[in-house]
């Protein structure tokens, strides 16, 4: 049997194309208070900088003021770029939330792959790896609550410090890395993080993605994760096709602007130690801008009718997975069509996601999931 699952909502400084940043950053307070009205796990925050593709530079900022504007609500990154943040503010800055926070708290976080981003913040892109693992390490010592030091390639911490404020003793955090490959996938077991997935993958690469990370889990002797969240976009309607067509073209739009932001025309990826795998994403993302060319995404996606979404999201969690991240917070999507997606989920899909079975977990050709 599937394990219970959790809902969180991904949401954003988004809406119409036509107002201010502080209205934006106002649209993303309403959409987390509807998160919580309506029963929602979390409200999750995806970071990026200087273009419109979630002009969201700090999540930990906006999180601290969800924890005041809507107490008790679940928190989450997906995610936070590590190798853009000084480890010590990193480890700092994530304390003072989980202090000030009194709901669950959900850190995803990510090496990140936007060159125009990179370039910005002064840090090679062939640095991420190491950069990502020294954050990290960093943030397990200082959130132990004793002094400490470290000696890293990027990290110098010489003279012992010890992290303020300290978390209280029965204080949780979930951590997790993001994952865009299987080899990504071991490498985030290695470092003793749970996988946060993506539902634009196919099915086989999923199936593969969870099964190198639970053999690397294993054999490093990590204890089997509880949480196993992904993320997918969601577009409810009365038919399918009505789904189809609204997703179709704020997904275009998205998928366009997506490549603008990581400037997939200008960046060799295949050049860049470390996103090689890269490459090829990158070079279907135009593609998927084009209405016509994104269907496989919307199979792959929880777009449809309440009845389909609900069987989506059961093939979902026959995979493996049990905290479905819904959104359809993308720049130009206004509130209406955010707050009828999550209205309907909530009270139409949810409770069918319960009564209709979980199918077994998908036997697929060997081919596909070489």
């Amino acid at each position: 049997m599937a394990n219970a699952v959790r809902y969180g909502v991904q949401i954003g400084a988004v809406d119409r194309q036509d107002i201010t940043d502080a209205d934006l950053y106002n649209e993303a307070i309403g959409d987390a208070k509807l998160t919580q009205e309506l029963g929602f796990d979390a409200a999750w925050l995806v970071e990026h900088h200087f273009s419109d593709y979630y002009p969201t530079p700090n999540p930990l900022i906006f999180l601290s003021h969800l924890a005041a504007a809507c107490p008790g609500l679940g928190l989450g990154t997906a995610v936070m770029v590590l190798p853009w943040y000084d480890p010590v503010r990193f480890v700092e800055d994530v304390s003072m939330v989980a202090t000030v926070a009194k709901g669950p708290l959900y850190i995803g976080m990510g090496r990140g792959t936007a060159k125009l981003e990179y370039d910005a913040m002064r840090v090679s892109m062939e640095e991420a790896r190491d950069r990502f693992r020294e954050c990290w390490e960093v943030t397990q010592l200082g959130l132990q609550g004793e002094a400490f030091t470290y000696n890293g390639k990027y990290v110098n911490v010489d003279r012992p410090i010890q992290i303020r404020p300290s978390l209280a003793p029965d204080r949780k955090i979930e951590f997790f890395g993001a994952i865009g490959s299987p080899g990504s996938a071991e490498i985030m077991a290695e470092l003793g993080l749970r996988p946060l997935a993506l539902a634009q993958f196919p099915d086989h690469m999923l199936i593969k993605i969870l099964d190198r990370w639970t053999a690397k889990n294993e054999q490093v002797g990590k204890a089997k994760s509880d949480i196993m969240p992904i993320s997918a976009k969601c577009f409810i309607a009365d038919t399918d096709e009505e789904a189809r067509e609204e997703a179709r073209g704020y997904l275009a739009s998205f998928y366009k602007l997506q490549a603008e932001h990581y400037t997939t025309d200008s960046t060799p990826w295949g050049d860049i130690a470390g996103y090689e795998q890269f490459a090829k994403i990158f070079a279907n993302m135009r593609l998927m801008g084009d209405p016509a060319q994104n269907d496989p995404i919307l199979d792959r996606s929880l777009v449809g009718t309440p009845e389909t979404v609900a069987r989506r999201v059961n093939e979902l969690r026959a995979i493996g997975f049990n905290y479905l991240l819904i959104s359809n917070a993308m720049a130009g999507v206004p509130r209406e069509v955010r707050h009828r997606m999550m209205r309907r989920f909530a009270e139409e899909v949810i409770p069918l996601c319960e009564k209709m079975p979980v199918p077994e977990r998908p036997v697929l050709e060997v081919r596909a999931a070489g």
